[in-house]
């Protein structure tokens, strides 16, 4: 049997993804700037600007939310379909 979803439809969870995404991708080029003058010899940015690479972990664990919470989602549904059908 086919599932019935469209393909540009969204799931729960798939916008936890996409903002744990741009959040992760915020966190890593704060990583490259703030990282960069350690190796280019200039001088280190202020302790602040290292708080905002943690933005890189906290995109992640949004991102892996949103991936349970579709997982979750799934199961819900394979067991109200699994349950319903048997006759």
């Amino acid at each position: 049997m086919r599932d019935k979803t469209q393909a540009n439809s969204t799931g729960p969870g798939d916008g936890l993804v996409r903002i744990g995404a741009i959040v992760f991708f915020v966190g890593a080029v704060a990583t490259l700037v703030t990282v960069a003058p350690l190796f280019l010899g200039g001088d280190p940015f202020p302790s602040v600007a290292y708080a905002v690479c943690m933005l890189m972990g906290v995109g992640f664990l949004v991102a892996a939310a949103g991936v349970l919470r579709g997982i979750a989602a799934q199961r819900r549904q394979a067991r109200s379909t699994s349950g319903t059908s048997a006759t």
